[in-house]
C-alpha cells in the first residue's frame, strides 16, 4: 500500500481484494501518512533554528550563553555527513537527507552539531554532553543502520 502525489492528484494504491470498508479505512490511513510525510519535508530553516534553541535550553542550559549559532540550516550538499558545524563562525548545516527521519534522530544530529560550539573535537567531554540526550545511542544506531542499508560511507566527523 502506498500513497503519493501526481501533480495535483493523490494516488493511493491498495490491494484489489479489499472490501469497501477496508478500502475506506486504508485510504484514510494512507492520506494521513502522506500528510505527515509532507509535513516533515516542509521543515524550514527557521523551524530548525527553533528546534536548536529548544535543544540548547533542555540539554545544554549551562552553556546557553556560549551557544549562539549564527545560522542553522538544511543543506543539500552533505553527501558524507548527516550534519556539520564550523565553530569559528558558529554555522550549522544539517543534511536534507534526514528531514524525513524521526524527530528524535533529527534532534540527535542537531544536538551533536550544537555541542561542537562548546567542544570542537570528539573528546570525552563532547560525548558526555551529547549523551545528555536520552536517545543518543539509539539515534546513532538508527543512523548507522541507514548508512549500512543504503551503502552510504560517512565520515567520522
Amino acid at each position: 500500500m502506498s500513497a503519493y502525489r501526481e501533480g495535483e492528484r493523490v494516488v493511493v494504491l491498495i490491494p484489489d481484494r479489499f472490501s469497501r470498508a477496508e478500502e475506506t479505512e486504508w485510504v484514510a490511513r494512507m492520506l494521513e501518512r502522506l500528510a505527515a510525510r509532507e509535513e516533515r519535508i516542509r521543515r524550514t530553516d527557521s523551524e530548525l533554528l527553533g528546534r536548536a534553541r529548544r535543544l540548547i535550553s533542555r540539554y545544554l542550559p549551562d552553556y546557553a550563553e556560549y551557544i549562539v549559532p549564527a545560522s542553522v540550516r538544511w543543506v543539500t550538499n552533505q553527501n558524507g555527513r548527516w550534519g556539520s558545524c564550523t565553530p569559528d563562525d558558529a554555522t550549522i548545516r544539517i543534511s536534507h537527507r534526514i528531514q524525513e527521519m524521526p524527530d528524535w534522530v533529527i534532534d540527535y544530529v542537531l544536538l551533536h552539531e550544537l555541542t561542537h560550539l562548546v567542544v570542537p573535537s570528539h573528546n570525552a567531554e563532547f560525548w558526555e554532553l551529547v549523551n545528555r540526550f536520552p536517545r543518543a545511542e539509539r539515534a546513532r544506531g538508527y543512523l548507522e543502520g541507514i548508512s549500512a542499508a543504503t551503502g552510504l560511507v560517512l565520515a567520522d566527523d
